[in-house]
C-alpha cells in the first residue's frame, strides 16, 4: 500500500527510524551506478522500486539482482528526455504499486566536452537528459505523489556545478546547478500538498563511470578526500533514504553533500 508511513514497526515490535516498507518508489537511471545503489538500499528496507533505463536487458538483470535483497523490483525501459517514456514510467507504477510515494529523479550523463569543441548537439543532450529529464519526471508523477499524502521527490544533483569545477565538464556542471534551481521553486510549489523536493550532491562515487576514468584518477582523487576513499553508491542511497523518510518530513528545498569532505580542504597541503 502506498500512502503514510507507519509510525511503527510490528516485525521489530517498535518504531523504526526511516521505515519506507512497503512503500512505491520509482528510480530513475536505476540500472548502473548511482540509480542502481539508491534501489539497493530501498529494496533492502523492504519498498517496492521501479527502475528505468535504456537498456532492456541490463534493466531486466539489474532487477531480478536488486530483487533479491528484498521488497520487489521491477524494471520499465524508458529514456529520461522523452515526455511520453516518463508518462509510461508514472503509469507503470500505479499499475505495479498501487501508486507512488517517492520519485528518485536519477537519470543523468556526463560526456566529455572541453569548450573549445564542445557543440550544441553536445549542450542539448546533456541538458534534455539532466534537466529536462528531471522536470519531465517529476510532472509526469506529481498526480500520484500528491495522491500519497507524503510524497518526496529527491534529486541526483552533484558536487560538480553547485560547488565545485572539472575541465570538460562545464554542461555538465551548468545542468547540475539547474537542477537545484528547480528543485528550490518545486519545493515552494509543491509544500502545500505536503511533498517535498531535496536533491543529494554526491562527490566522486565508486562507478563504472568513474572507473573509465583510469587508475590515476581514482588514486589522485581519494588523496584529496579527507576519508581517504570513493564514496559507494549505497553512500548515495542512504541519503535518498533519509529524504524518503518521514522523519525528514520538514526539510525541503536542501541539497546535501555526500562526498567524504571533498570540498573542505582549501589546499592539498591541508591533508598533508
Amino acid at each position: 500500500m502506498t500512502g503514510t508511513l507507519p509510525h511503527t514497526d510490528q516485525k521489530a515490535g517498535g518504531s523504526r527510524m526511516f521505515d519506507v516498507d512497503g512503500l512505491s518508489i520509482v528510480v530513475t537511471g536505476g540500472t548502473r551506478g548511482i540509480g542502481r545503489g539508491i534501489a539497493a538500499v530501498f529494496a533492502r528496507a523492504g519498498a517496492q522500486v521501479l527502475i528505468t533505463g535504456r537498456d532492456e536487458e541490463r534493466g531486466h538483470l539489474a532487477a531480478k539482482e536488486l530483487g533479491e535483497l528484498g521488497g520487489r523490483v521491477s524494471f520499465v525501459a524508458a529514456e529520461a528526455a522523452s515526455a511520453a517514456d516518463a508518462q509510461e514510467v508514472a503509469a507503470a507504477a500505479a499499475d505495479r504499486h498501487g501508486g507512488l510515494d517517492v520519485l528518485c529523479a536519477n537519470a543523468g550523463i556526463f560526456p566529455e566536452s572541453p569548450l573549445s569543441t564542445m557543440s550544441e548537439a553536445d549542450m542539448d543532450l546533456v541538458y534534455a537528459t539532466n534537466v529536462k529529464g528531471t522536470m519531465l519526471a517529476v510532472r509526469a508523477c506529481l498526480p500520484l505523489l500528491v495522491a500519497s499524502g507524503r510524497g518526496r521527490v529527491v534529486l541526483t544533483s552533484s558536487i560538480t556545478g553547485p560547488v565545485t569545477g572539472y575541465p570538460g565538464w562545464a554542461h555538465y556542471g551548468a545542468s547540475k546547478a539547474a537542477q537545484l534551481g528547480y528543485m528550490r521553486t518545486a519545493a515552494v510549489e509543491l509544500a502545500p500538498h505536503g511533498i517535498t523536493v531535496n536533491a543529494v550532491l554526491p562527490g566522486n562515487i565508486a562507478t563504472e563511470g568513474l572507473a573509465e576514468m583510469g587508475e590515476d584518477y581514482l588514486r589522485s582523487t581519494e588523496a584529496v578526500i579527507p576519508l581517504r576513499r570513493l564514496g559507494s553508491v549505497e553512500d548515495i542511497g542512504h541519503a535518498a533514504l533519509f529524504f524518503a523518510s518521514r522523519e525528514a518530513g520538514y526539510v525541503t528545498g536542501q541539497a546535501l553533500v555526500v562526498d567524504g569532505g571533498q570540498v573542505l580542504p582549501e589546499s592539498p597541503s591541508a591533508l598533508a
